[in-house]
């Protein structure tokens, strides 16, 4: 093959290359001109056929072509990334300025928001929230609240035991003598609520659950009385329930209350006429309350003589069914979205 072939065969692969519309028919044309069997391939292996003066100037333009062609090739191909890549963003692009699909989001369970409603109303009357093991000591749940191993009041608890020792806790109580049992006074008075989970053996139905929330208070300082706990619940029930609402005390018996009491309101819905609601007594019970027993000041060493104080409990639960009229307790843990959604919190 001559120079001139040599050269025109150059012109004819860059002219191929300037074609090719895709990476694939680029390799073609590479296998073609470049390939074990083209003809740049043929020309390489002639080389040894031509004379001495031929040969290197021969070789010398064979060697411009190929590296003219390979340059070609380079640049068509990354030409051809580039369109490629190109088309598909515009294919898959997003038009940002279409409207979003809605997502779906969840909310607070409404014994959560139950809780949290609490939890703020005490914590703006300068109340502490502390919380303590759900698995506790017979010591914390029982004896240090003036129920020793013989009470028949345990009976009332009916509880779920993990060793002799060991139990479910029955009411958040032990978190109010763990409290006690470690306070330095010097610091201040013992202003606290408690709330969580806890665990009684018992069958459930539309009021009755195993499992259920409790939220209990206490309170102890140098002259505290019964017109403070009063006071206190007074505050609660007119923050729950509604600024038209009233409280009655009745006497009732708490083994770690001395004097105790149970402590209704007047019906939000007929306002104590009588209707289903109230059983036809114009009043709904919602807590019990009491000042805390001599014996569980002392088991948990602070001086009865000098400190005194009161304590209650509620159910979030009841409170819950009360106030957004929930009829049946199991509602709150078989997680029904249907349900659920009822009570989204808003914006």
């Amino acid at each position: 093959m001559s120079i001139d072939k040599l050269r025109s065969l150059k012109e004819e692969v860059i002219v191929a290359i300037t074609n090719v519309v895709d990476l694939g028919q680029l390799n073609d044309v590479r296998v073609k001109f470049l390939g074990k069997k083209g003809p740049m391939t043929e020309i390489m292996k002639g080389m040894g056929k031509l004379s001495n003066e031929e040969r290197p100037l021969m070789g010398k333009v064979a060697n411009e072509v190929r590296e003219a062609i390979n340059a070609a090739m380079e640049e068509k191909h990354q030409a051809l990334e580039s369109a490629k890549i190109e088309a598909q963003l515009a294919h898959e692009s997003i038009d940002v300025t279409l409207p979003s699909r809605a997502v779906q989001t969840g909310t607070t369970h409404l014994l959560t928001q139950v809780v949290e409603q609490l939890e703020d109303l005490f914590i703006g009357m300068g109340y502490s929230v502390v919380e303590g093991p759900e698995v506790e000591q017979d010591h914390y749940n029982f004896e240090m609240l003036n129920l020793p191993k013989d009470h028949p009041a345990r009976d009332m608890q009916d509880t779920f035991y993990i060793t002799d020792e060991v139990l479910l806790r029955t009411h958040t109580s032990p978190v109010q003598a763990r409290t006690m049992e470690k306070h330095d006074f010097s610091t201040g008075p013992i202003k606290i609520v408690c709330p969580g989970k806890v665990y009684r053996r018992d069958s459930d139905d539309a009021t009755h659950s195993h499992q259920f929330t409790q939220i209990e208070g206490l309170v102890i300082d140098k002259h505290v009385t019964m017109a403070d706990l009063k006071g206190t619940l007074t505050a609660f029930a007119k923050k729950m329930f509604g600024e038209e609402r009233e409280i009655r005390l009745r006497p009732s018996f708490f083994p770690f209350t001395e004097p105790s009491v149970e402590m209704d309101i007047s019906c939000f819905k007929c306002g104590g006429a009588g209707c289903n609601v109230c059983k036809g007594t114009g009043w709904i019970e919602v807590l019990g309350a009491g000042m805390v027993h001599p014996n569980v000041l002392e088991m948990a060493g602070i001086d009865s003589s000098i400190y005194g104080g009161f304590a209650f409990g509620m159910g979030p639960d009841r409170i819950a069914m009360l106030k957004y009229g929930v009829d049946d307790i199991r509602h709150f843990y078989t997680n029904d979205v249907r349900f659920l959604q009822q009570f989204k919190v808003k914006d």
